[in-house]
């Protein structure tokens, strides 16, 4: 079978969340015998081209403009080009869901991974946000099938289409059983004496209470912060200055191994979010059995589950951790509670399997209708 997956920078991963799971998607269905054909974004001009890489065949398409202009020239493209092959699709994300319409028209199945609620993030100003929410509405009238990576958003898709639309397939991750500890030694980190976040410095993302709570009174760990920070951002700034002498900002770290070793020899997680469905960053916290301290909202706890502790502002953060910090065997349930979690629901092999039954399908029903 042959797939078409659209709405990513292209593979091998190195943007986000989408490009890792569309990775590992290929991966899987080559492993099958499908082929699975990946639109990919190229910096300058030019016609595009093809290439394989590890059994994926790529679309290479050059495009000029840079930042959302040149995601929106590359998206649209990619669709049309993959609609004028007529291959079952796969959308990943529905920031340029209005160009479904050219798969419309031409009764191309596909499916959309509709994302979080995207439009609903303080980050966004007033005409980004009308884009995004048109884009929404447009993902549920044009998408053949609606992918939910969480219970919630497929509740939210639910209130503008029917449920048997919708499928709920979450996020997964490889778990992390063992990790470098030397790798912790730039910033003089001890192997179980911190606390890590790995988050986009933004209000929605909670850092400025996390780091306001955990800097209230000396706490005998570190809280390392990773994530660029800039002084001239006025919220940055005030995160920055903040933090106790206790509190490390890495910056940004894309070293696999390292963040690996970040994970697996913390104390605990503290995950801020407020905004969207299914996080990567809190399911690799899963899997990494790290206790787990999370914002409280349906989305995490969903995620994070009942082996979790939830705080709302940065004085229930440092009441949490003046609690929980000095009790061993809590923060030891909390971490098999996570590994539990991880386990039932969002490894890779499960996502995986779930996702190669719905593309099962749309490619079947292709087949059904063609004469």
């Amino acid at each position: 079978m042959k797939i078409r997956i659209l709405g990513i920078r292209g593979v091998p991963a190195a943007h986000g969340g989408f490009e890792t799971f569309a990775e590992h998607l290929c991966h899987h269905l080559v492993g099958i015998g499908w082929n699975p054909v990946v639109y990919c974004q190229e910096d300058g001009t030019g016609e595009m081209w093809t290439d394989e890489w590890m059994g994926i065949e790529r679309v290479h398409i050059p495009v000029s403009n840079p930042g959302p202009l040149g995601t929106i020239i590359f998206d649209w493209k990619s669709m049309r080009h993959a609609a004028k092959e007529r291959d079952p699709c796969l959308v990943l994300g529905y920031n340029t869901a209005v160009f479904l319409f050219l798969l419309r028209i031409r009764s191309i199945p596909n499916a959309i991974n509709m994302d979080g609620i995207e439009w609903a993030r303080a980050k966004w100003g007033p005409i980004a946000k009308l884009w995004f929410w048109l884009n929404d509405w447009a993902g549920c009238w044009l998408g053949k099938h609606l992918v939910a990576d969480h219970p919630q958003i497929s509740k939210h898709l639910s209130s503008r289409v029917s449920t048997k639309k919708i499928t709920m397939i979450p996020y997964g991750a490889v778990p992390v059983r063992s990790a470098d500890p030397s790798l912790l030694e730039r910033w003089q980190l001890e192997q179980g004496r911190f606390l890590t976040v790995i988050a986009r410095p933004e209000p929605e993302n909670s850092l400025l209470e996390i780091v306001q709570g955990f800097s209230k009174q000396r706490r005998g760990v570190k809280l390392v912060v990773l994530g660029n920070y800039d002084r001239s951002n006025a919220y940055q700034k005030l995160v920055l200055e903040s933090g106790s002498d206790e509190v490390v900002f890495t910056g940004a770290i894309y070293e696999k191994p390292v963040v690996e070793s970040l994970r697996f020899h913390s104390l605990a997680y503290v995950h801020g979010h407020r905004v969207g469905g299914t996080n990567p960053s809190l399911v690799e916290a899963l899997g990494a059995g790290n206790a787990v301290f999370a914002h409280d909202n349906r989305f995490n706890r969903w995620v994070a589950g009942d082996g979790a502790q939830y705080f709302s502002d940065a004085e229930t953060f440092s009441a949490l951790l003046d609690e929980v910090l000095s009790d061993g065997a809590e923060l030891k349930k909390m971490a098999s509670a996570s590994l539990l979690r991880f386990e039932s629901e969002f490894t890779w092999p499960i996502v995986l399997r779930k996702y190669e039954s719905l593309l099962r399908g749309i490619s079947e029903s292709q087949s059904a209708q063609a004469p």
